[in-house]
């Protein structure tokens, strides 16, 4: 950007930090109603930022401290996040906030901060860390069973293909080395680039679904446009945004996450996507029991054959990209997540010298426990219930997540951010608003007038 725009520099996160949170309560806090859930959920959002910073003190000054306070930091605000999902059905009595900002404004400044979020992924060059996921799933394909069950372990459950991916991160704590990826040959350097290309492409394709769908489930279900150009804006406000805008893998789930919800009343097409989700980075699979609980009544087998057409399209392609059984056995059982939790390598918050690993089984023990009720309750579910509680559930997996569990919020904010805007969607259950048939039929046109007769004789 400094190329377009005159001596221009990039904002440092903190710097950030302070002046998103200014921004976000000048738009969206109700200086008429301090106490209303609209500016709690405000400040809980705001809330999470600190401890993302700290993660990333911990991590460049290597301590431990700072890490765990952001770890725990983090978690505490999604707990409360977690409650205010799982009770969101129970308010029934949802007035209608409007932003204090006018429409035009709010594209405006939509649209100004997408393209300097997308520039910033433009513009990046991948740093060593960035890299070094990408080069270890690299390394680790190679036809030995050992070795694939290796790749699991260390990079976790998720497509295989996605890990070959570099990590973008857009924006830093402190100023990145100079240094880039380690040299290699030619052939090394071409396959980076096309690496590095892909992950841009597909995270920018990622932020403009999230931000598309968005403004789309707020057109065509909450009948009010402007609340979800006022979620899509604050979504691109929140420092977490500007940090992991370039992370494919934060983003794109989020994305078909959020698209799933926008052609809920196309049950295979929702099906499809939350099986992409699922195959991409195994942990949507925990929506499945949420997602049929509210098709059960209507449309579960559209739904269920969706997400078995997605996953079959996706192990064809590993089918296609495999150079041996063994490697695409290997590939099968990573994209499914086939491993005992306490076979995993860990990362982030349950590495922690502090932490002791074996109390993240209890924590799965309880989500499981979470999804298995989400499944029969509320019933029935109307769209409302279904979005509370898919974030919800997305929020959950944090808790338990082996690899940096926590830091994946763009997988339930987009959806969050819509709970917390919407209006009531008590009528919008699936016996009301899907069709009893697979291929609906077209409404029949009304007939043509009879023609006059005519007098041939005359």
């Amino acid at each position: 950007m400094s190329d377009i725009l005159f001596h221009y520099y990039r904002v440092n996160p903190t710097t950030w930090f302070y002046l998103s949170s200014l921004l976000s309560i000048a738009l969206f806090f109700k200086f008429n109603r301090v106490w209303s859930m609209r500016n709690l959920d405000l400040v809980g959002l705001i809330l999470l930022a600190p401890g993302l910073l700290a993660v990333e003190y911990g991590g460049y000054k290597a301590s431990a401290a700072a890490q765990q306070l952001g770890y725990v930091w983090i978690f505490a605000v999604s707990a409360v996040f977690l409650v205010r999902m799982l009770f969101d059905s129970l308010m029934v009595r949802r007035p209608l906030l409007d932003p204090n900002l006018t429409v035009g404004g709010l594209v405006f400044l939509g649209i100004s901060l997408l393209v300097f979020l997308l520039a910033n992924v433009i513009t990046t060059r991948p740093q060593r860390d960035d890299v070094a996921g990408a080069a270890a799933a690299a390394k680790l394909k190679v036809g030995e069973a050992a070795v694939d069950a290796d790749q699991l372990s260390r990079l976790g459950p998720g497509y295989p293909l996605l890990f070959l991916l570099p990590q973008i991160s857009t924006q830093r704590l402190f100023s990145p080395d100079p240094d880039t990826a380690e040299p290699g040959d030619s052939g090394d350097g071409r396959r980076r680039l096309v690496h590095e290309t892909t992950a841009r492409v597909m995270a920018i394709l990622s932020q403009l679904a999230i931000v598309s769908g968005m403004i789309v489930i707020a057109w065509r279900h909450f009948e009010a446009v402007r609340l979800g150009i006022a979620a899509a804006v604050l979504y691109l406000l929140l420092p977490y945004t500007a940090i992991m805008t370039g992370r494919v893998d934060h983003a794109l789930p989020g994305a078909l996450v959020i698209w799933a919800i926008a052609a809920y009343r196309r049950p295979f097409i929702s099906g499809a996507l939350i099986g992409l989700a699922t195959g991409t980075i195994y942990y949507p699979v925990f929506l499945l029991p949420l997602w049929c609980g509210f098709y059960w009544q209507r449309g579960i087998r559209r739904f269920a054959v969706g997400v078995a057409a997605a996953l079959g399209a996706l192990v064809v392609g590993l089918w296609c990209s495999s150079p041996s059984l063994m490697v695409f056995v290997g590939q099968l059982r990573q994209m499914f997540g086939w491993i005992f939790p306490n076979a995993v390598s860990l990362e982030g918050f349950w590495a922690l010298p502090y932490n002791d690993a074996v109390f993240r089984l209890p924590v799965l023990a309880a989500f499981v426990a979470m999804i298995s009720t989400l499944a029969i309750w509320p019933a029935p579910k109307n769209l409302g219930t279904l979005m509370s509680c898919t974030a919800a559930v997305l929020v959950g997996s944090q808790f338990w997540k082996a690899h940096n569990g926590g830091l994946f919020m763009a997988w339930f904010l987009p959806v969050l951010l819509l709970v917390i805007f919407r209006p009531n969607l008590e009528n919008r259950v699936a016996t009301l608003v899907l069709d009893a048939e697979w291929f609906p039929k077209r409404r029949r046109a009304a007939p043509l007038p009879a023609a006059i007769p005519t007098d041939r004789a005359a």
